[in-house]
């Protein structure tokens, strides 16, 4: 298996300027569907940085419980609501989004699980799972059939053992980690430090990102930067890495002022734009 080092030299091979022609429309619609009573603000943290990763729109699909806390925090989205209050039962929508991120705080209710599995078998769009969605998963493996090619799945370590059983050495977790990402074409961002993906026999281990990270809802704010690539026409492989680095790179500069205890999930979307000027600065 080839292991390449996903630093800026790496980076500069596939990011791309927004172009002074760009519009909203032109910079992709992001669709991200999750939340459940309590947990809203993993998609509020979520769709702001989708956006804040020069995605044109963001549309957010939650239970009707956190229609006002996005509407009132994030004027910026675009929300669908379930027709049930705390949960997700059931998702249609009649939007068509250029990509599609879902699991966020989404829970694992019995209706839910459901309407997981139904949107499984009818999406046609670029998708990333994350969250409940790959715990939703490791429930239901026969639901694996409808998870398509270079679908990006993002678990932390719990969620990954939950994926594809214990292991007893790193040597060990990524040798089951490849299996399943080449047995399936799918490519998993394994959340640690360092993050690493695994997708078509490469591992890719990034060189940014720093113990800042190691806060509630990082992992949201990732799968949003994530989608939001991928809605701008990034290929899932070029998404997977363009975000890990990013991500991590709002640590690096962010924790310089703040400090590693200060920082927050908040902080990685404020820094965003630092880190994007960095890239544009090299070009």
């Amino acid at each position: 298996m080839q292991h390449i080092p996903i630093n800026k030299q790496e980076i500069l091979k596939r990011y791309r300027p927004i172009t002074v022609q760009a519009h909203k429309g032109t910079q992709g619609h992001a669709l991200i569907i999750g939340g459940s009573y309590g947990k809203i603000g993993s998609i509020i943290l979520a769709s702001k940085a989708s956006l804040r990763s020069g995605c044109g729109l963001v549309t957010a699909f939650i239970p009707k419980c956190g229609y006002n806390s996005i509407q009132t925090s994030f004027p910026e989205a675009m929300v669908i609501t379930d027709k049930m209050e705390e949960h997700i039962s059931k998702i249609e929508f009649d939007i068509i989004p250029n990509a599609i991120a879902i699991g966020m705080g989404m829970g694992q209710h019995e209706a839910t699980q459901k309407a997981f599995g139904e949107f499984l078998k009818n999406n046609d769009k670029p998708l990333l799972i994350d969250a409940d969605g790959i715990n939703i998963l490791s429930k239901n493996k026969e639901l694996f059939d409808f998870v398509p090619e270079r679908t990006v799945l993002t678990p932390h370590k719990k969620e990954l053992q939950r994926l594809i059983g214990d292991w007893d050495s790193e040597e060990e977790k990524i040798e089951k980690t490849a299996k399943l990402a080449e047995s399936r074409k799918w490519i998993m961002v394994i959340k640690g430090a360092p993050t690493q993906i695994i997708s078509n026999n490469v591992i890719y281990t990034n060189s940014t990102g720093n113990q800042a990270l190691a806060t509630a809802g990082s992992g949201d704010t990732l799968s949003g930067i994530i989608v939001g690539l991928l809605a701008q026409g990034y290929k899932p492989e070029e998404s997977a890495i363009l975000g890990v680095y990013i991500h991590g790179l709002t640590a690096d500069i962010g924790s310089k002022i703040l400090g590693y205890h200060a920082f927050i999930a908040t902080d990685i979307i404020e820094y965003l734009g630092k880190a994007f000027l960095s890239l544009d600065e090299k070009l």
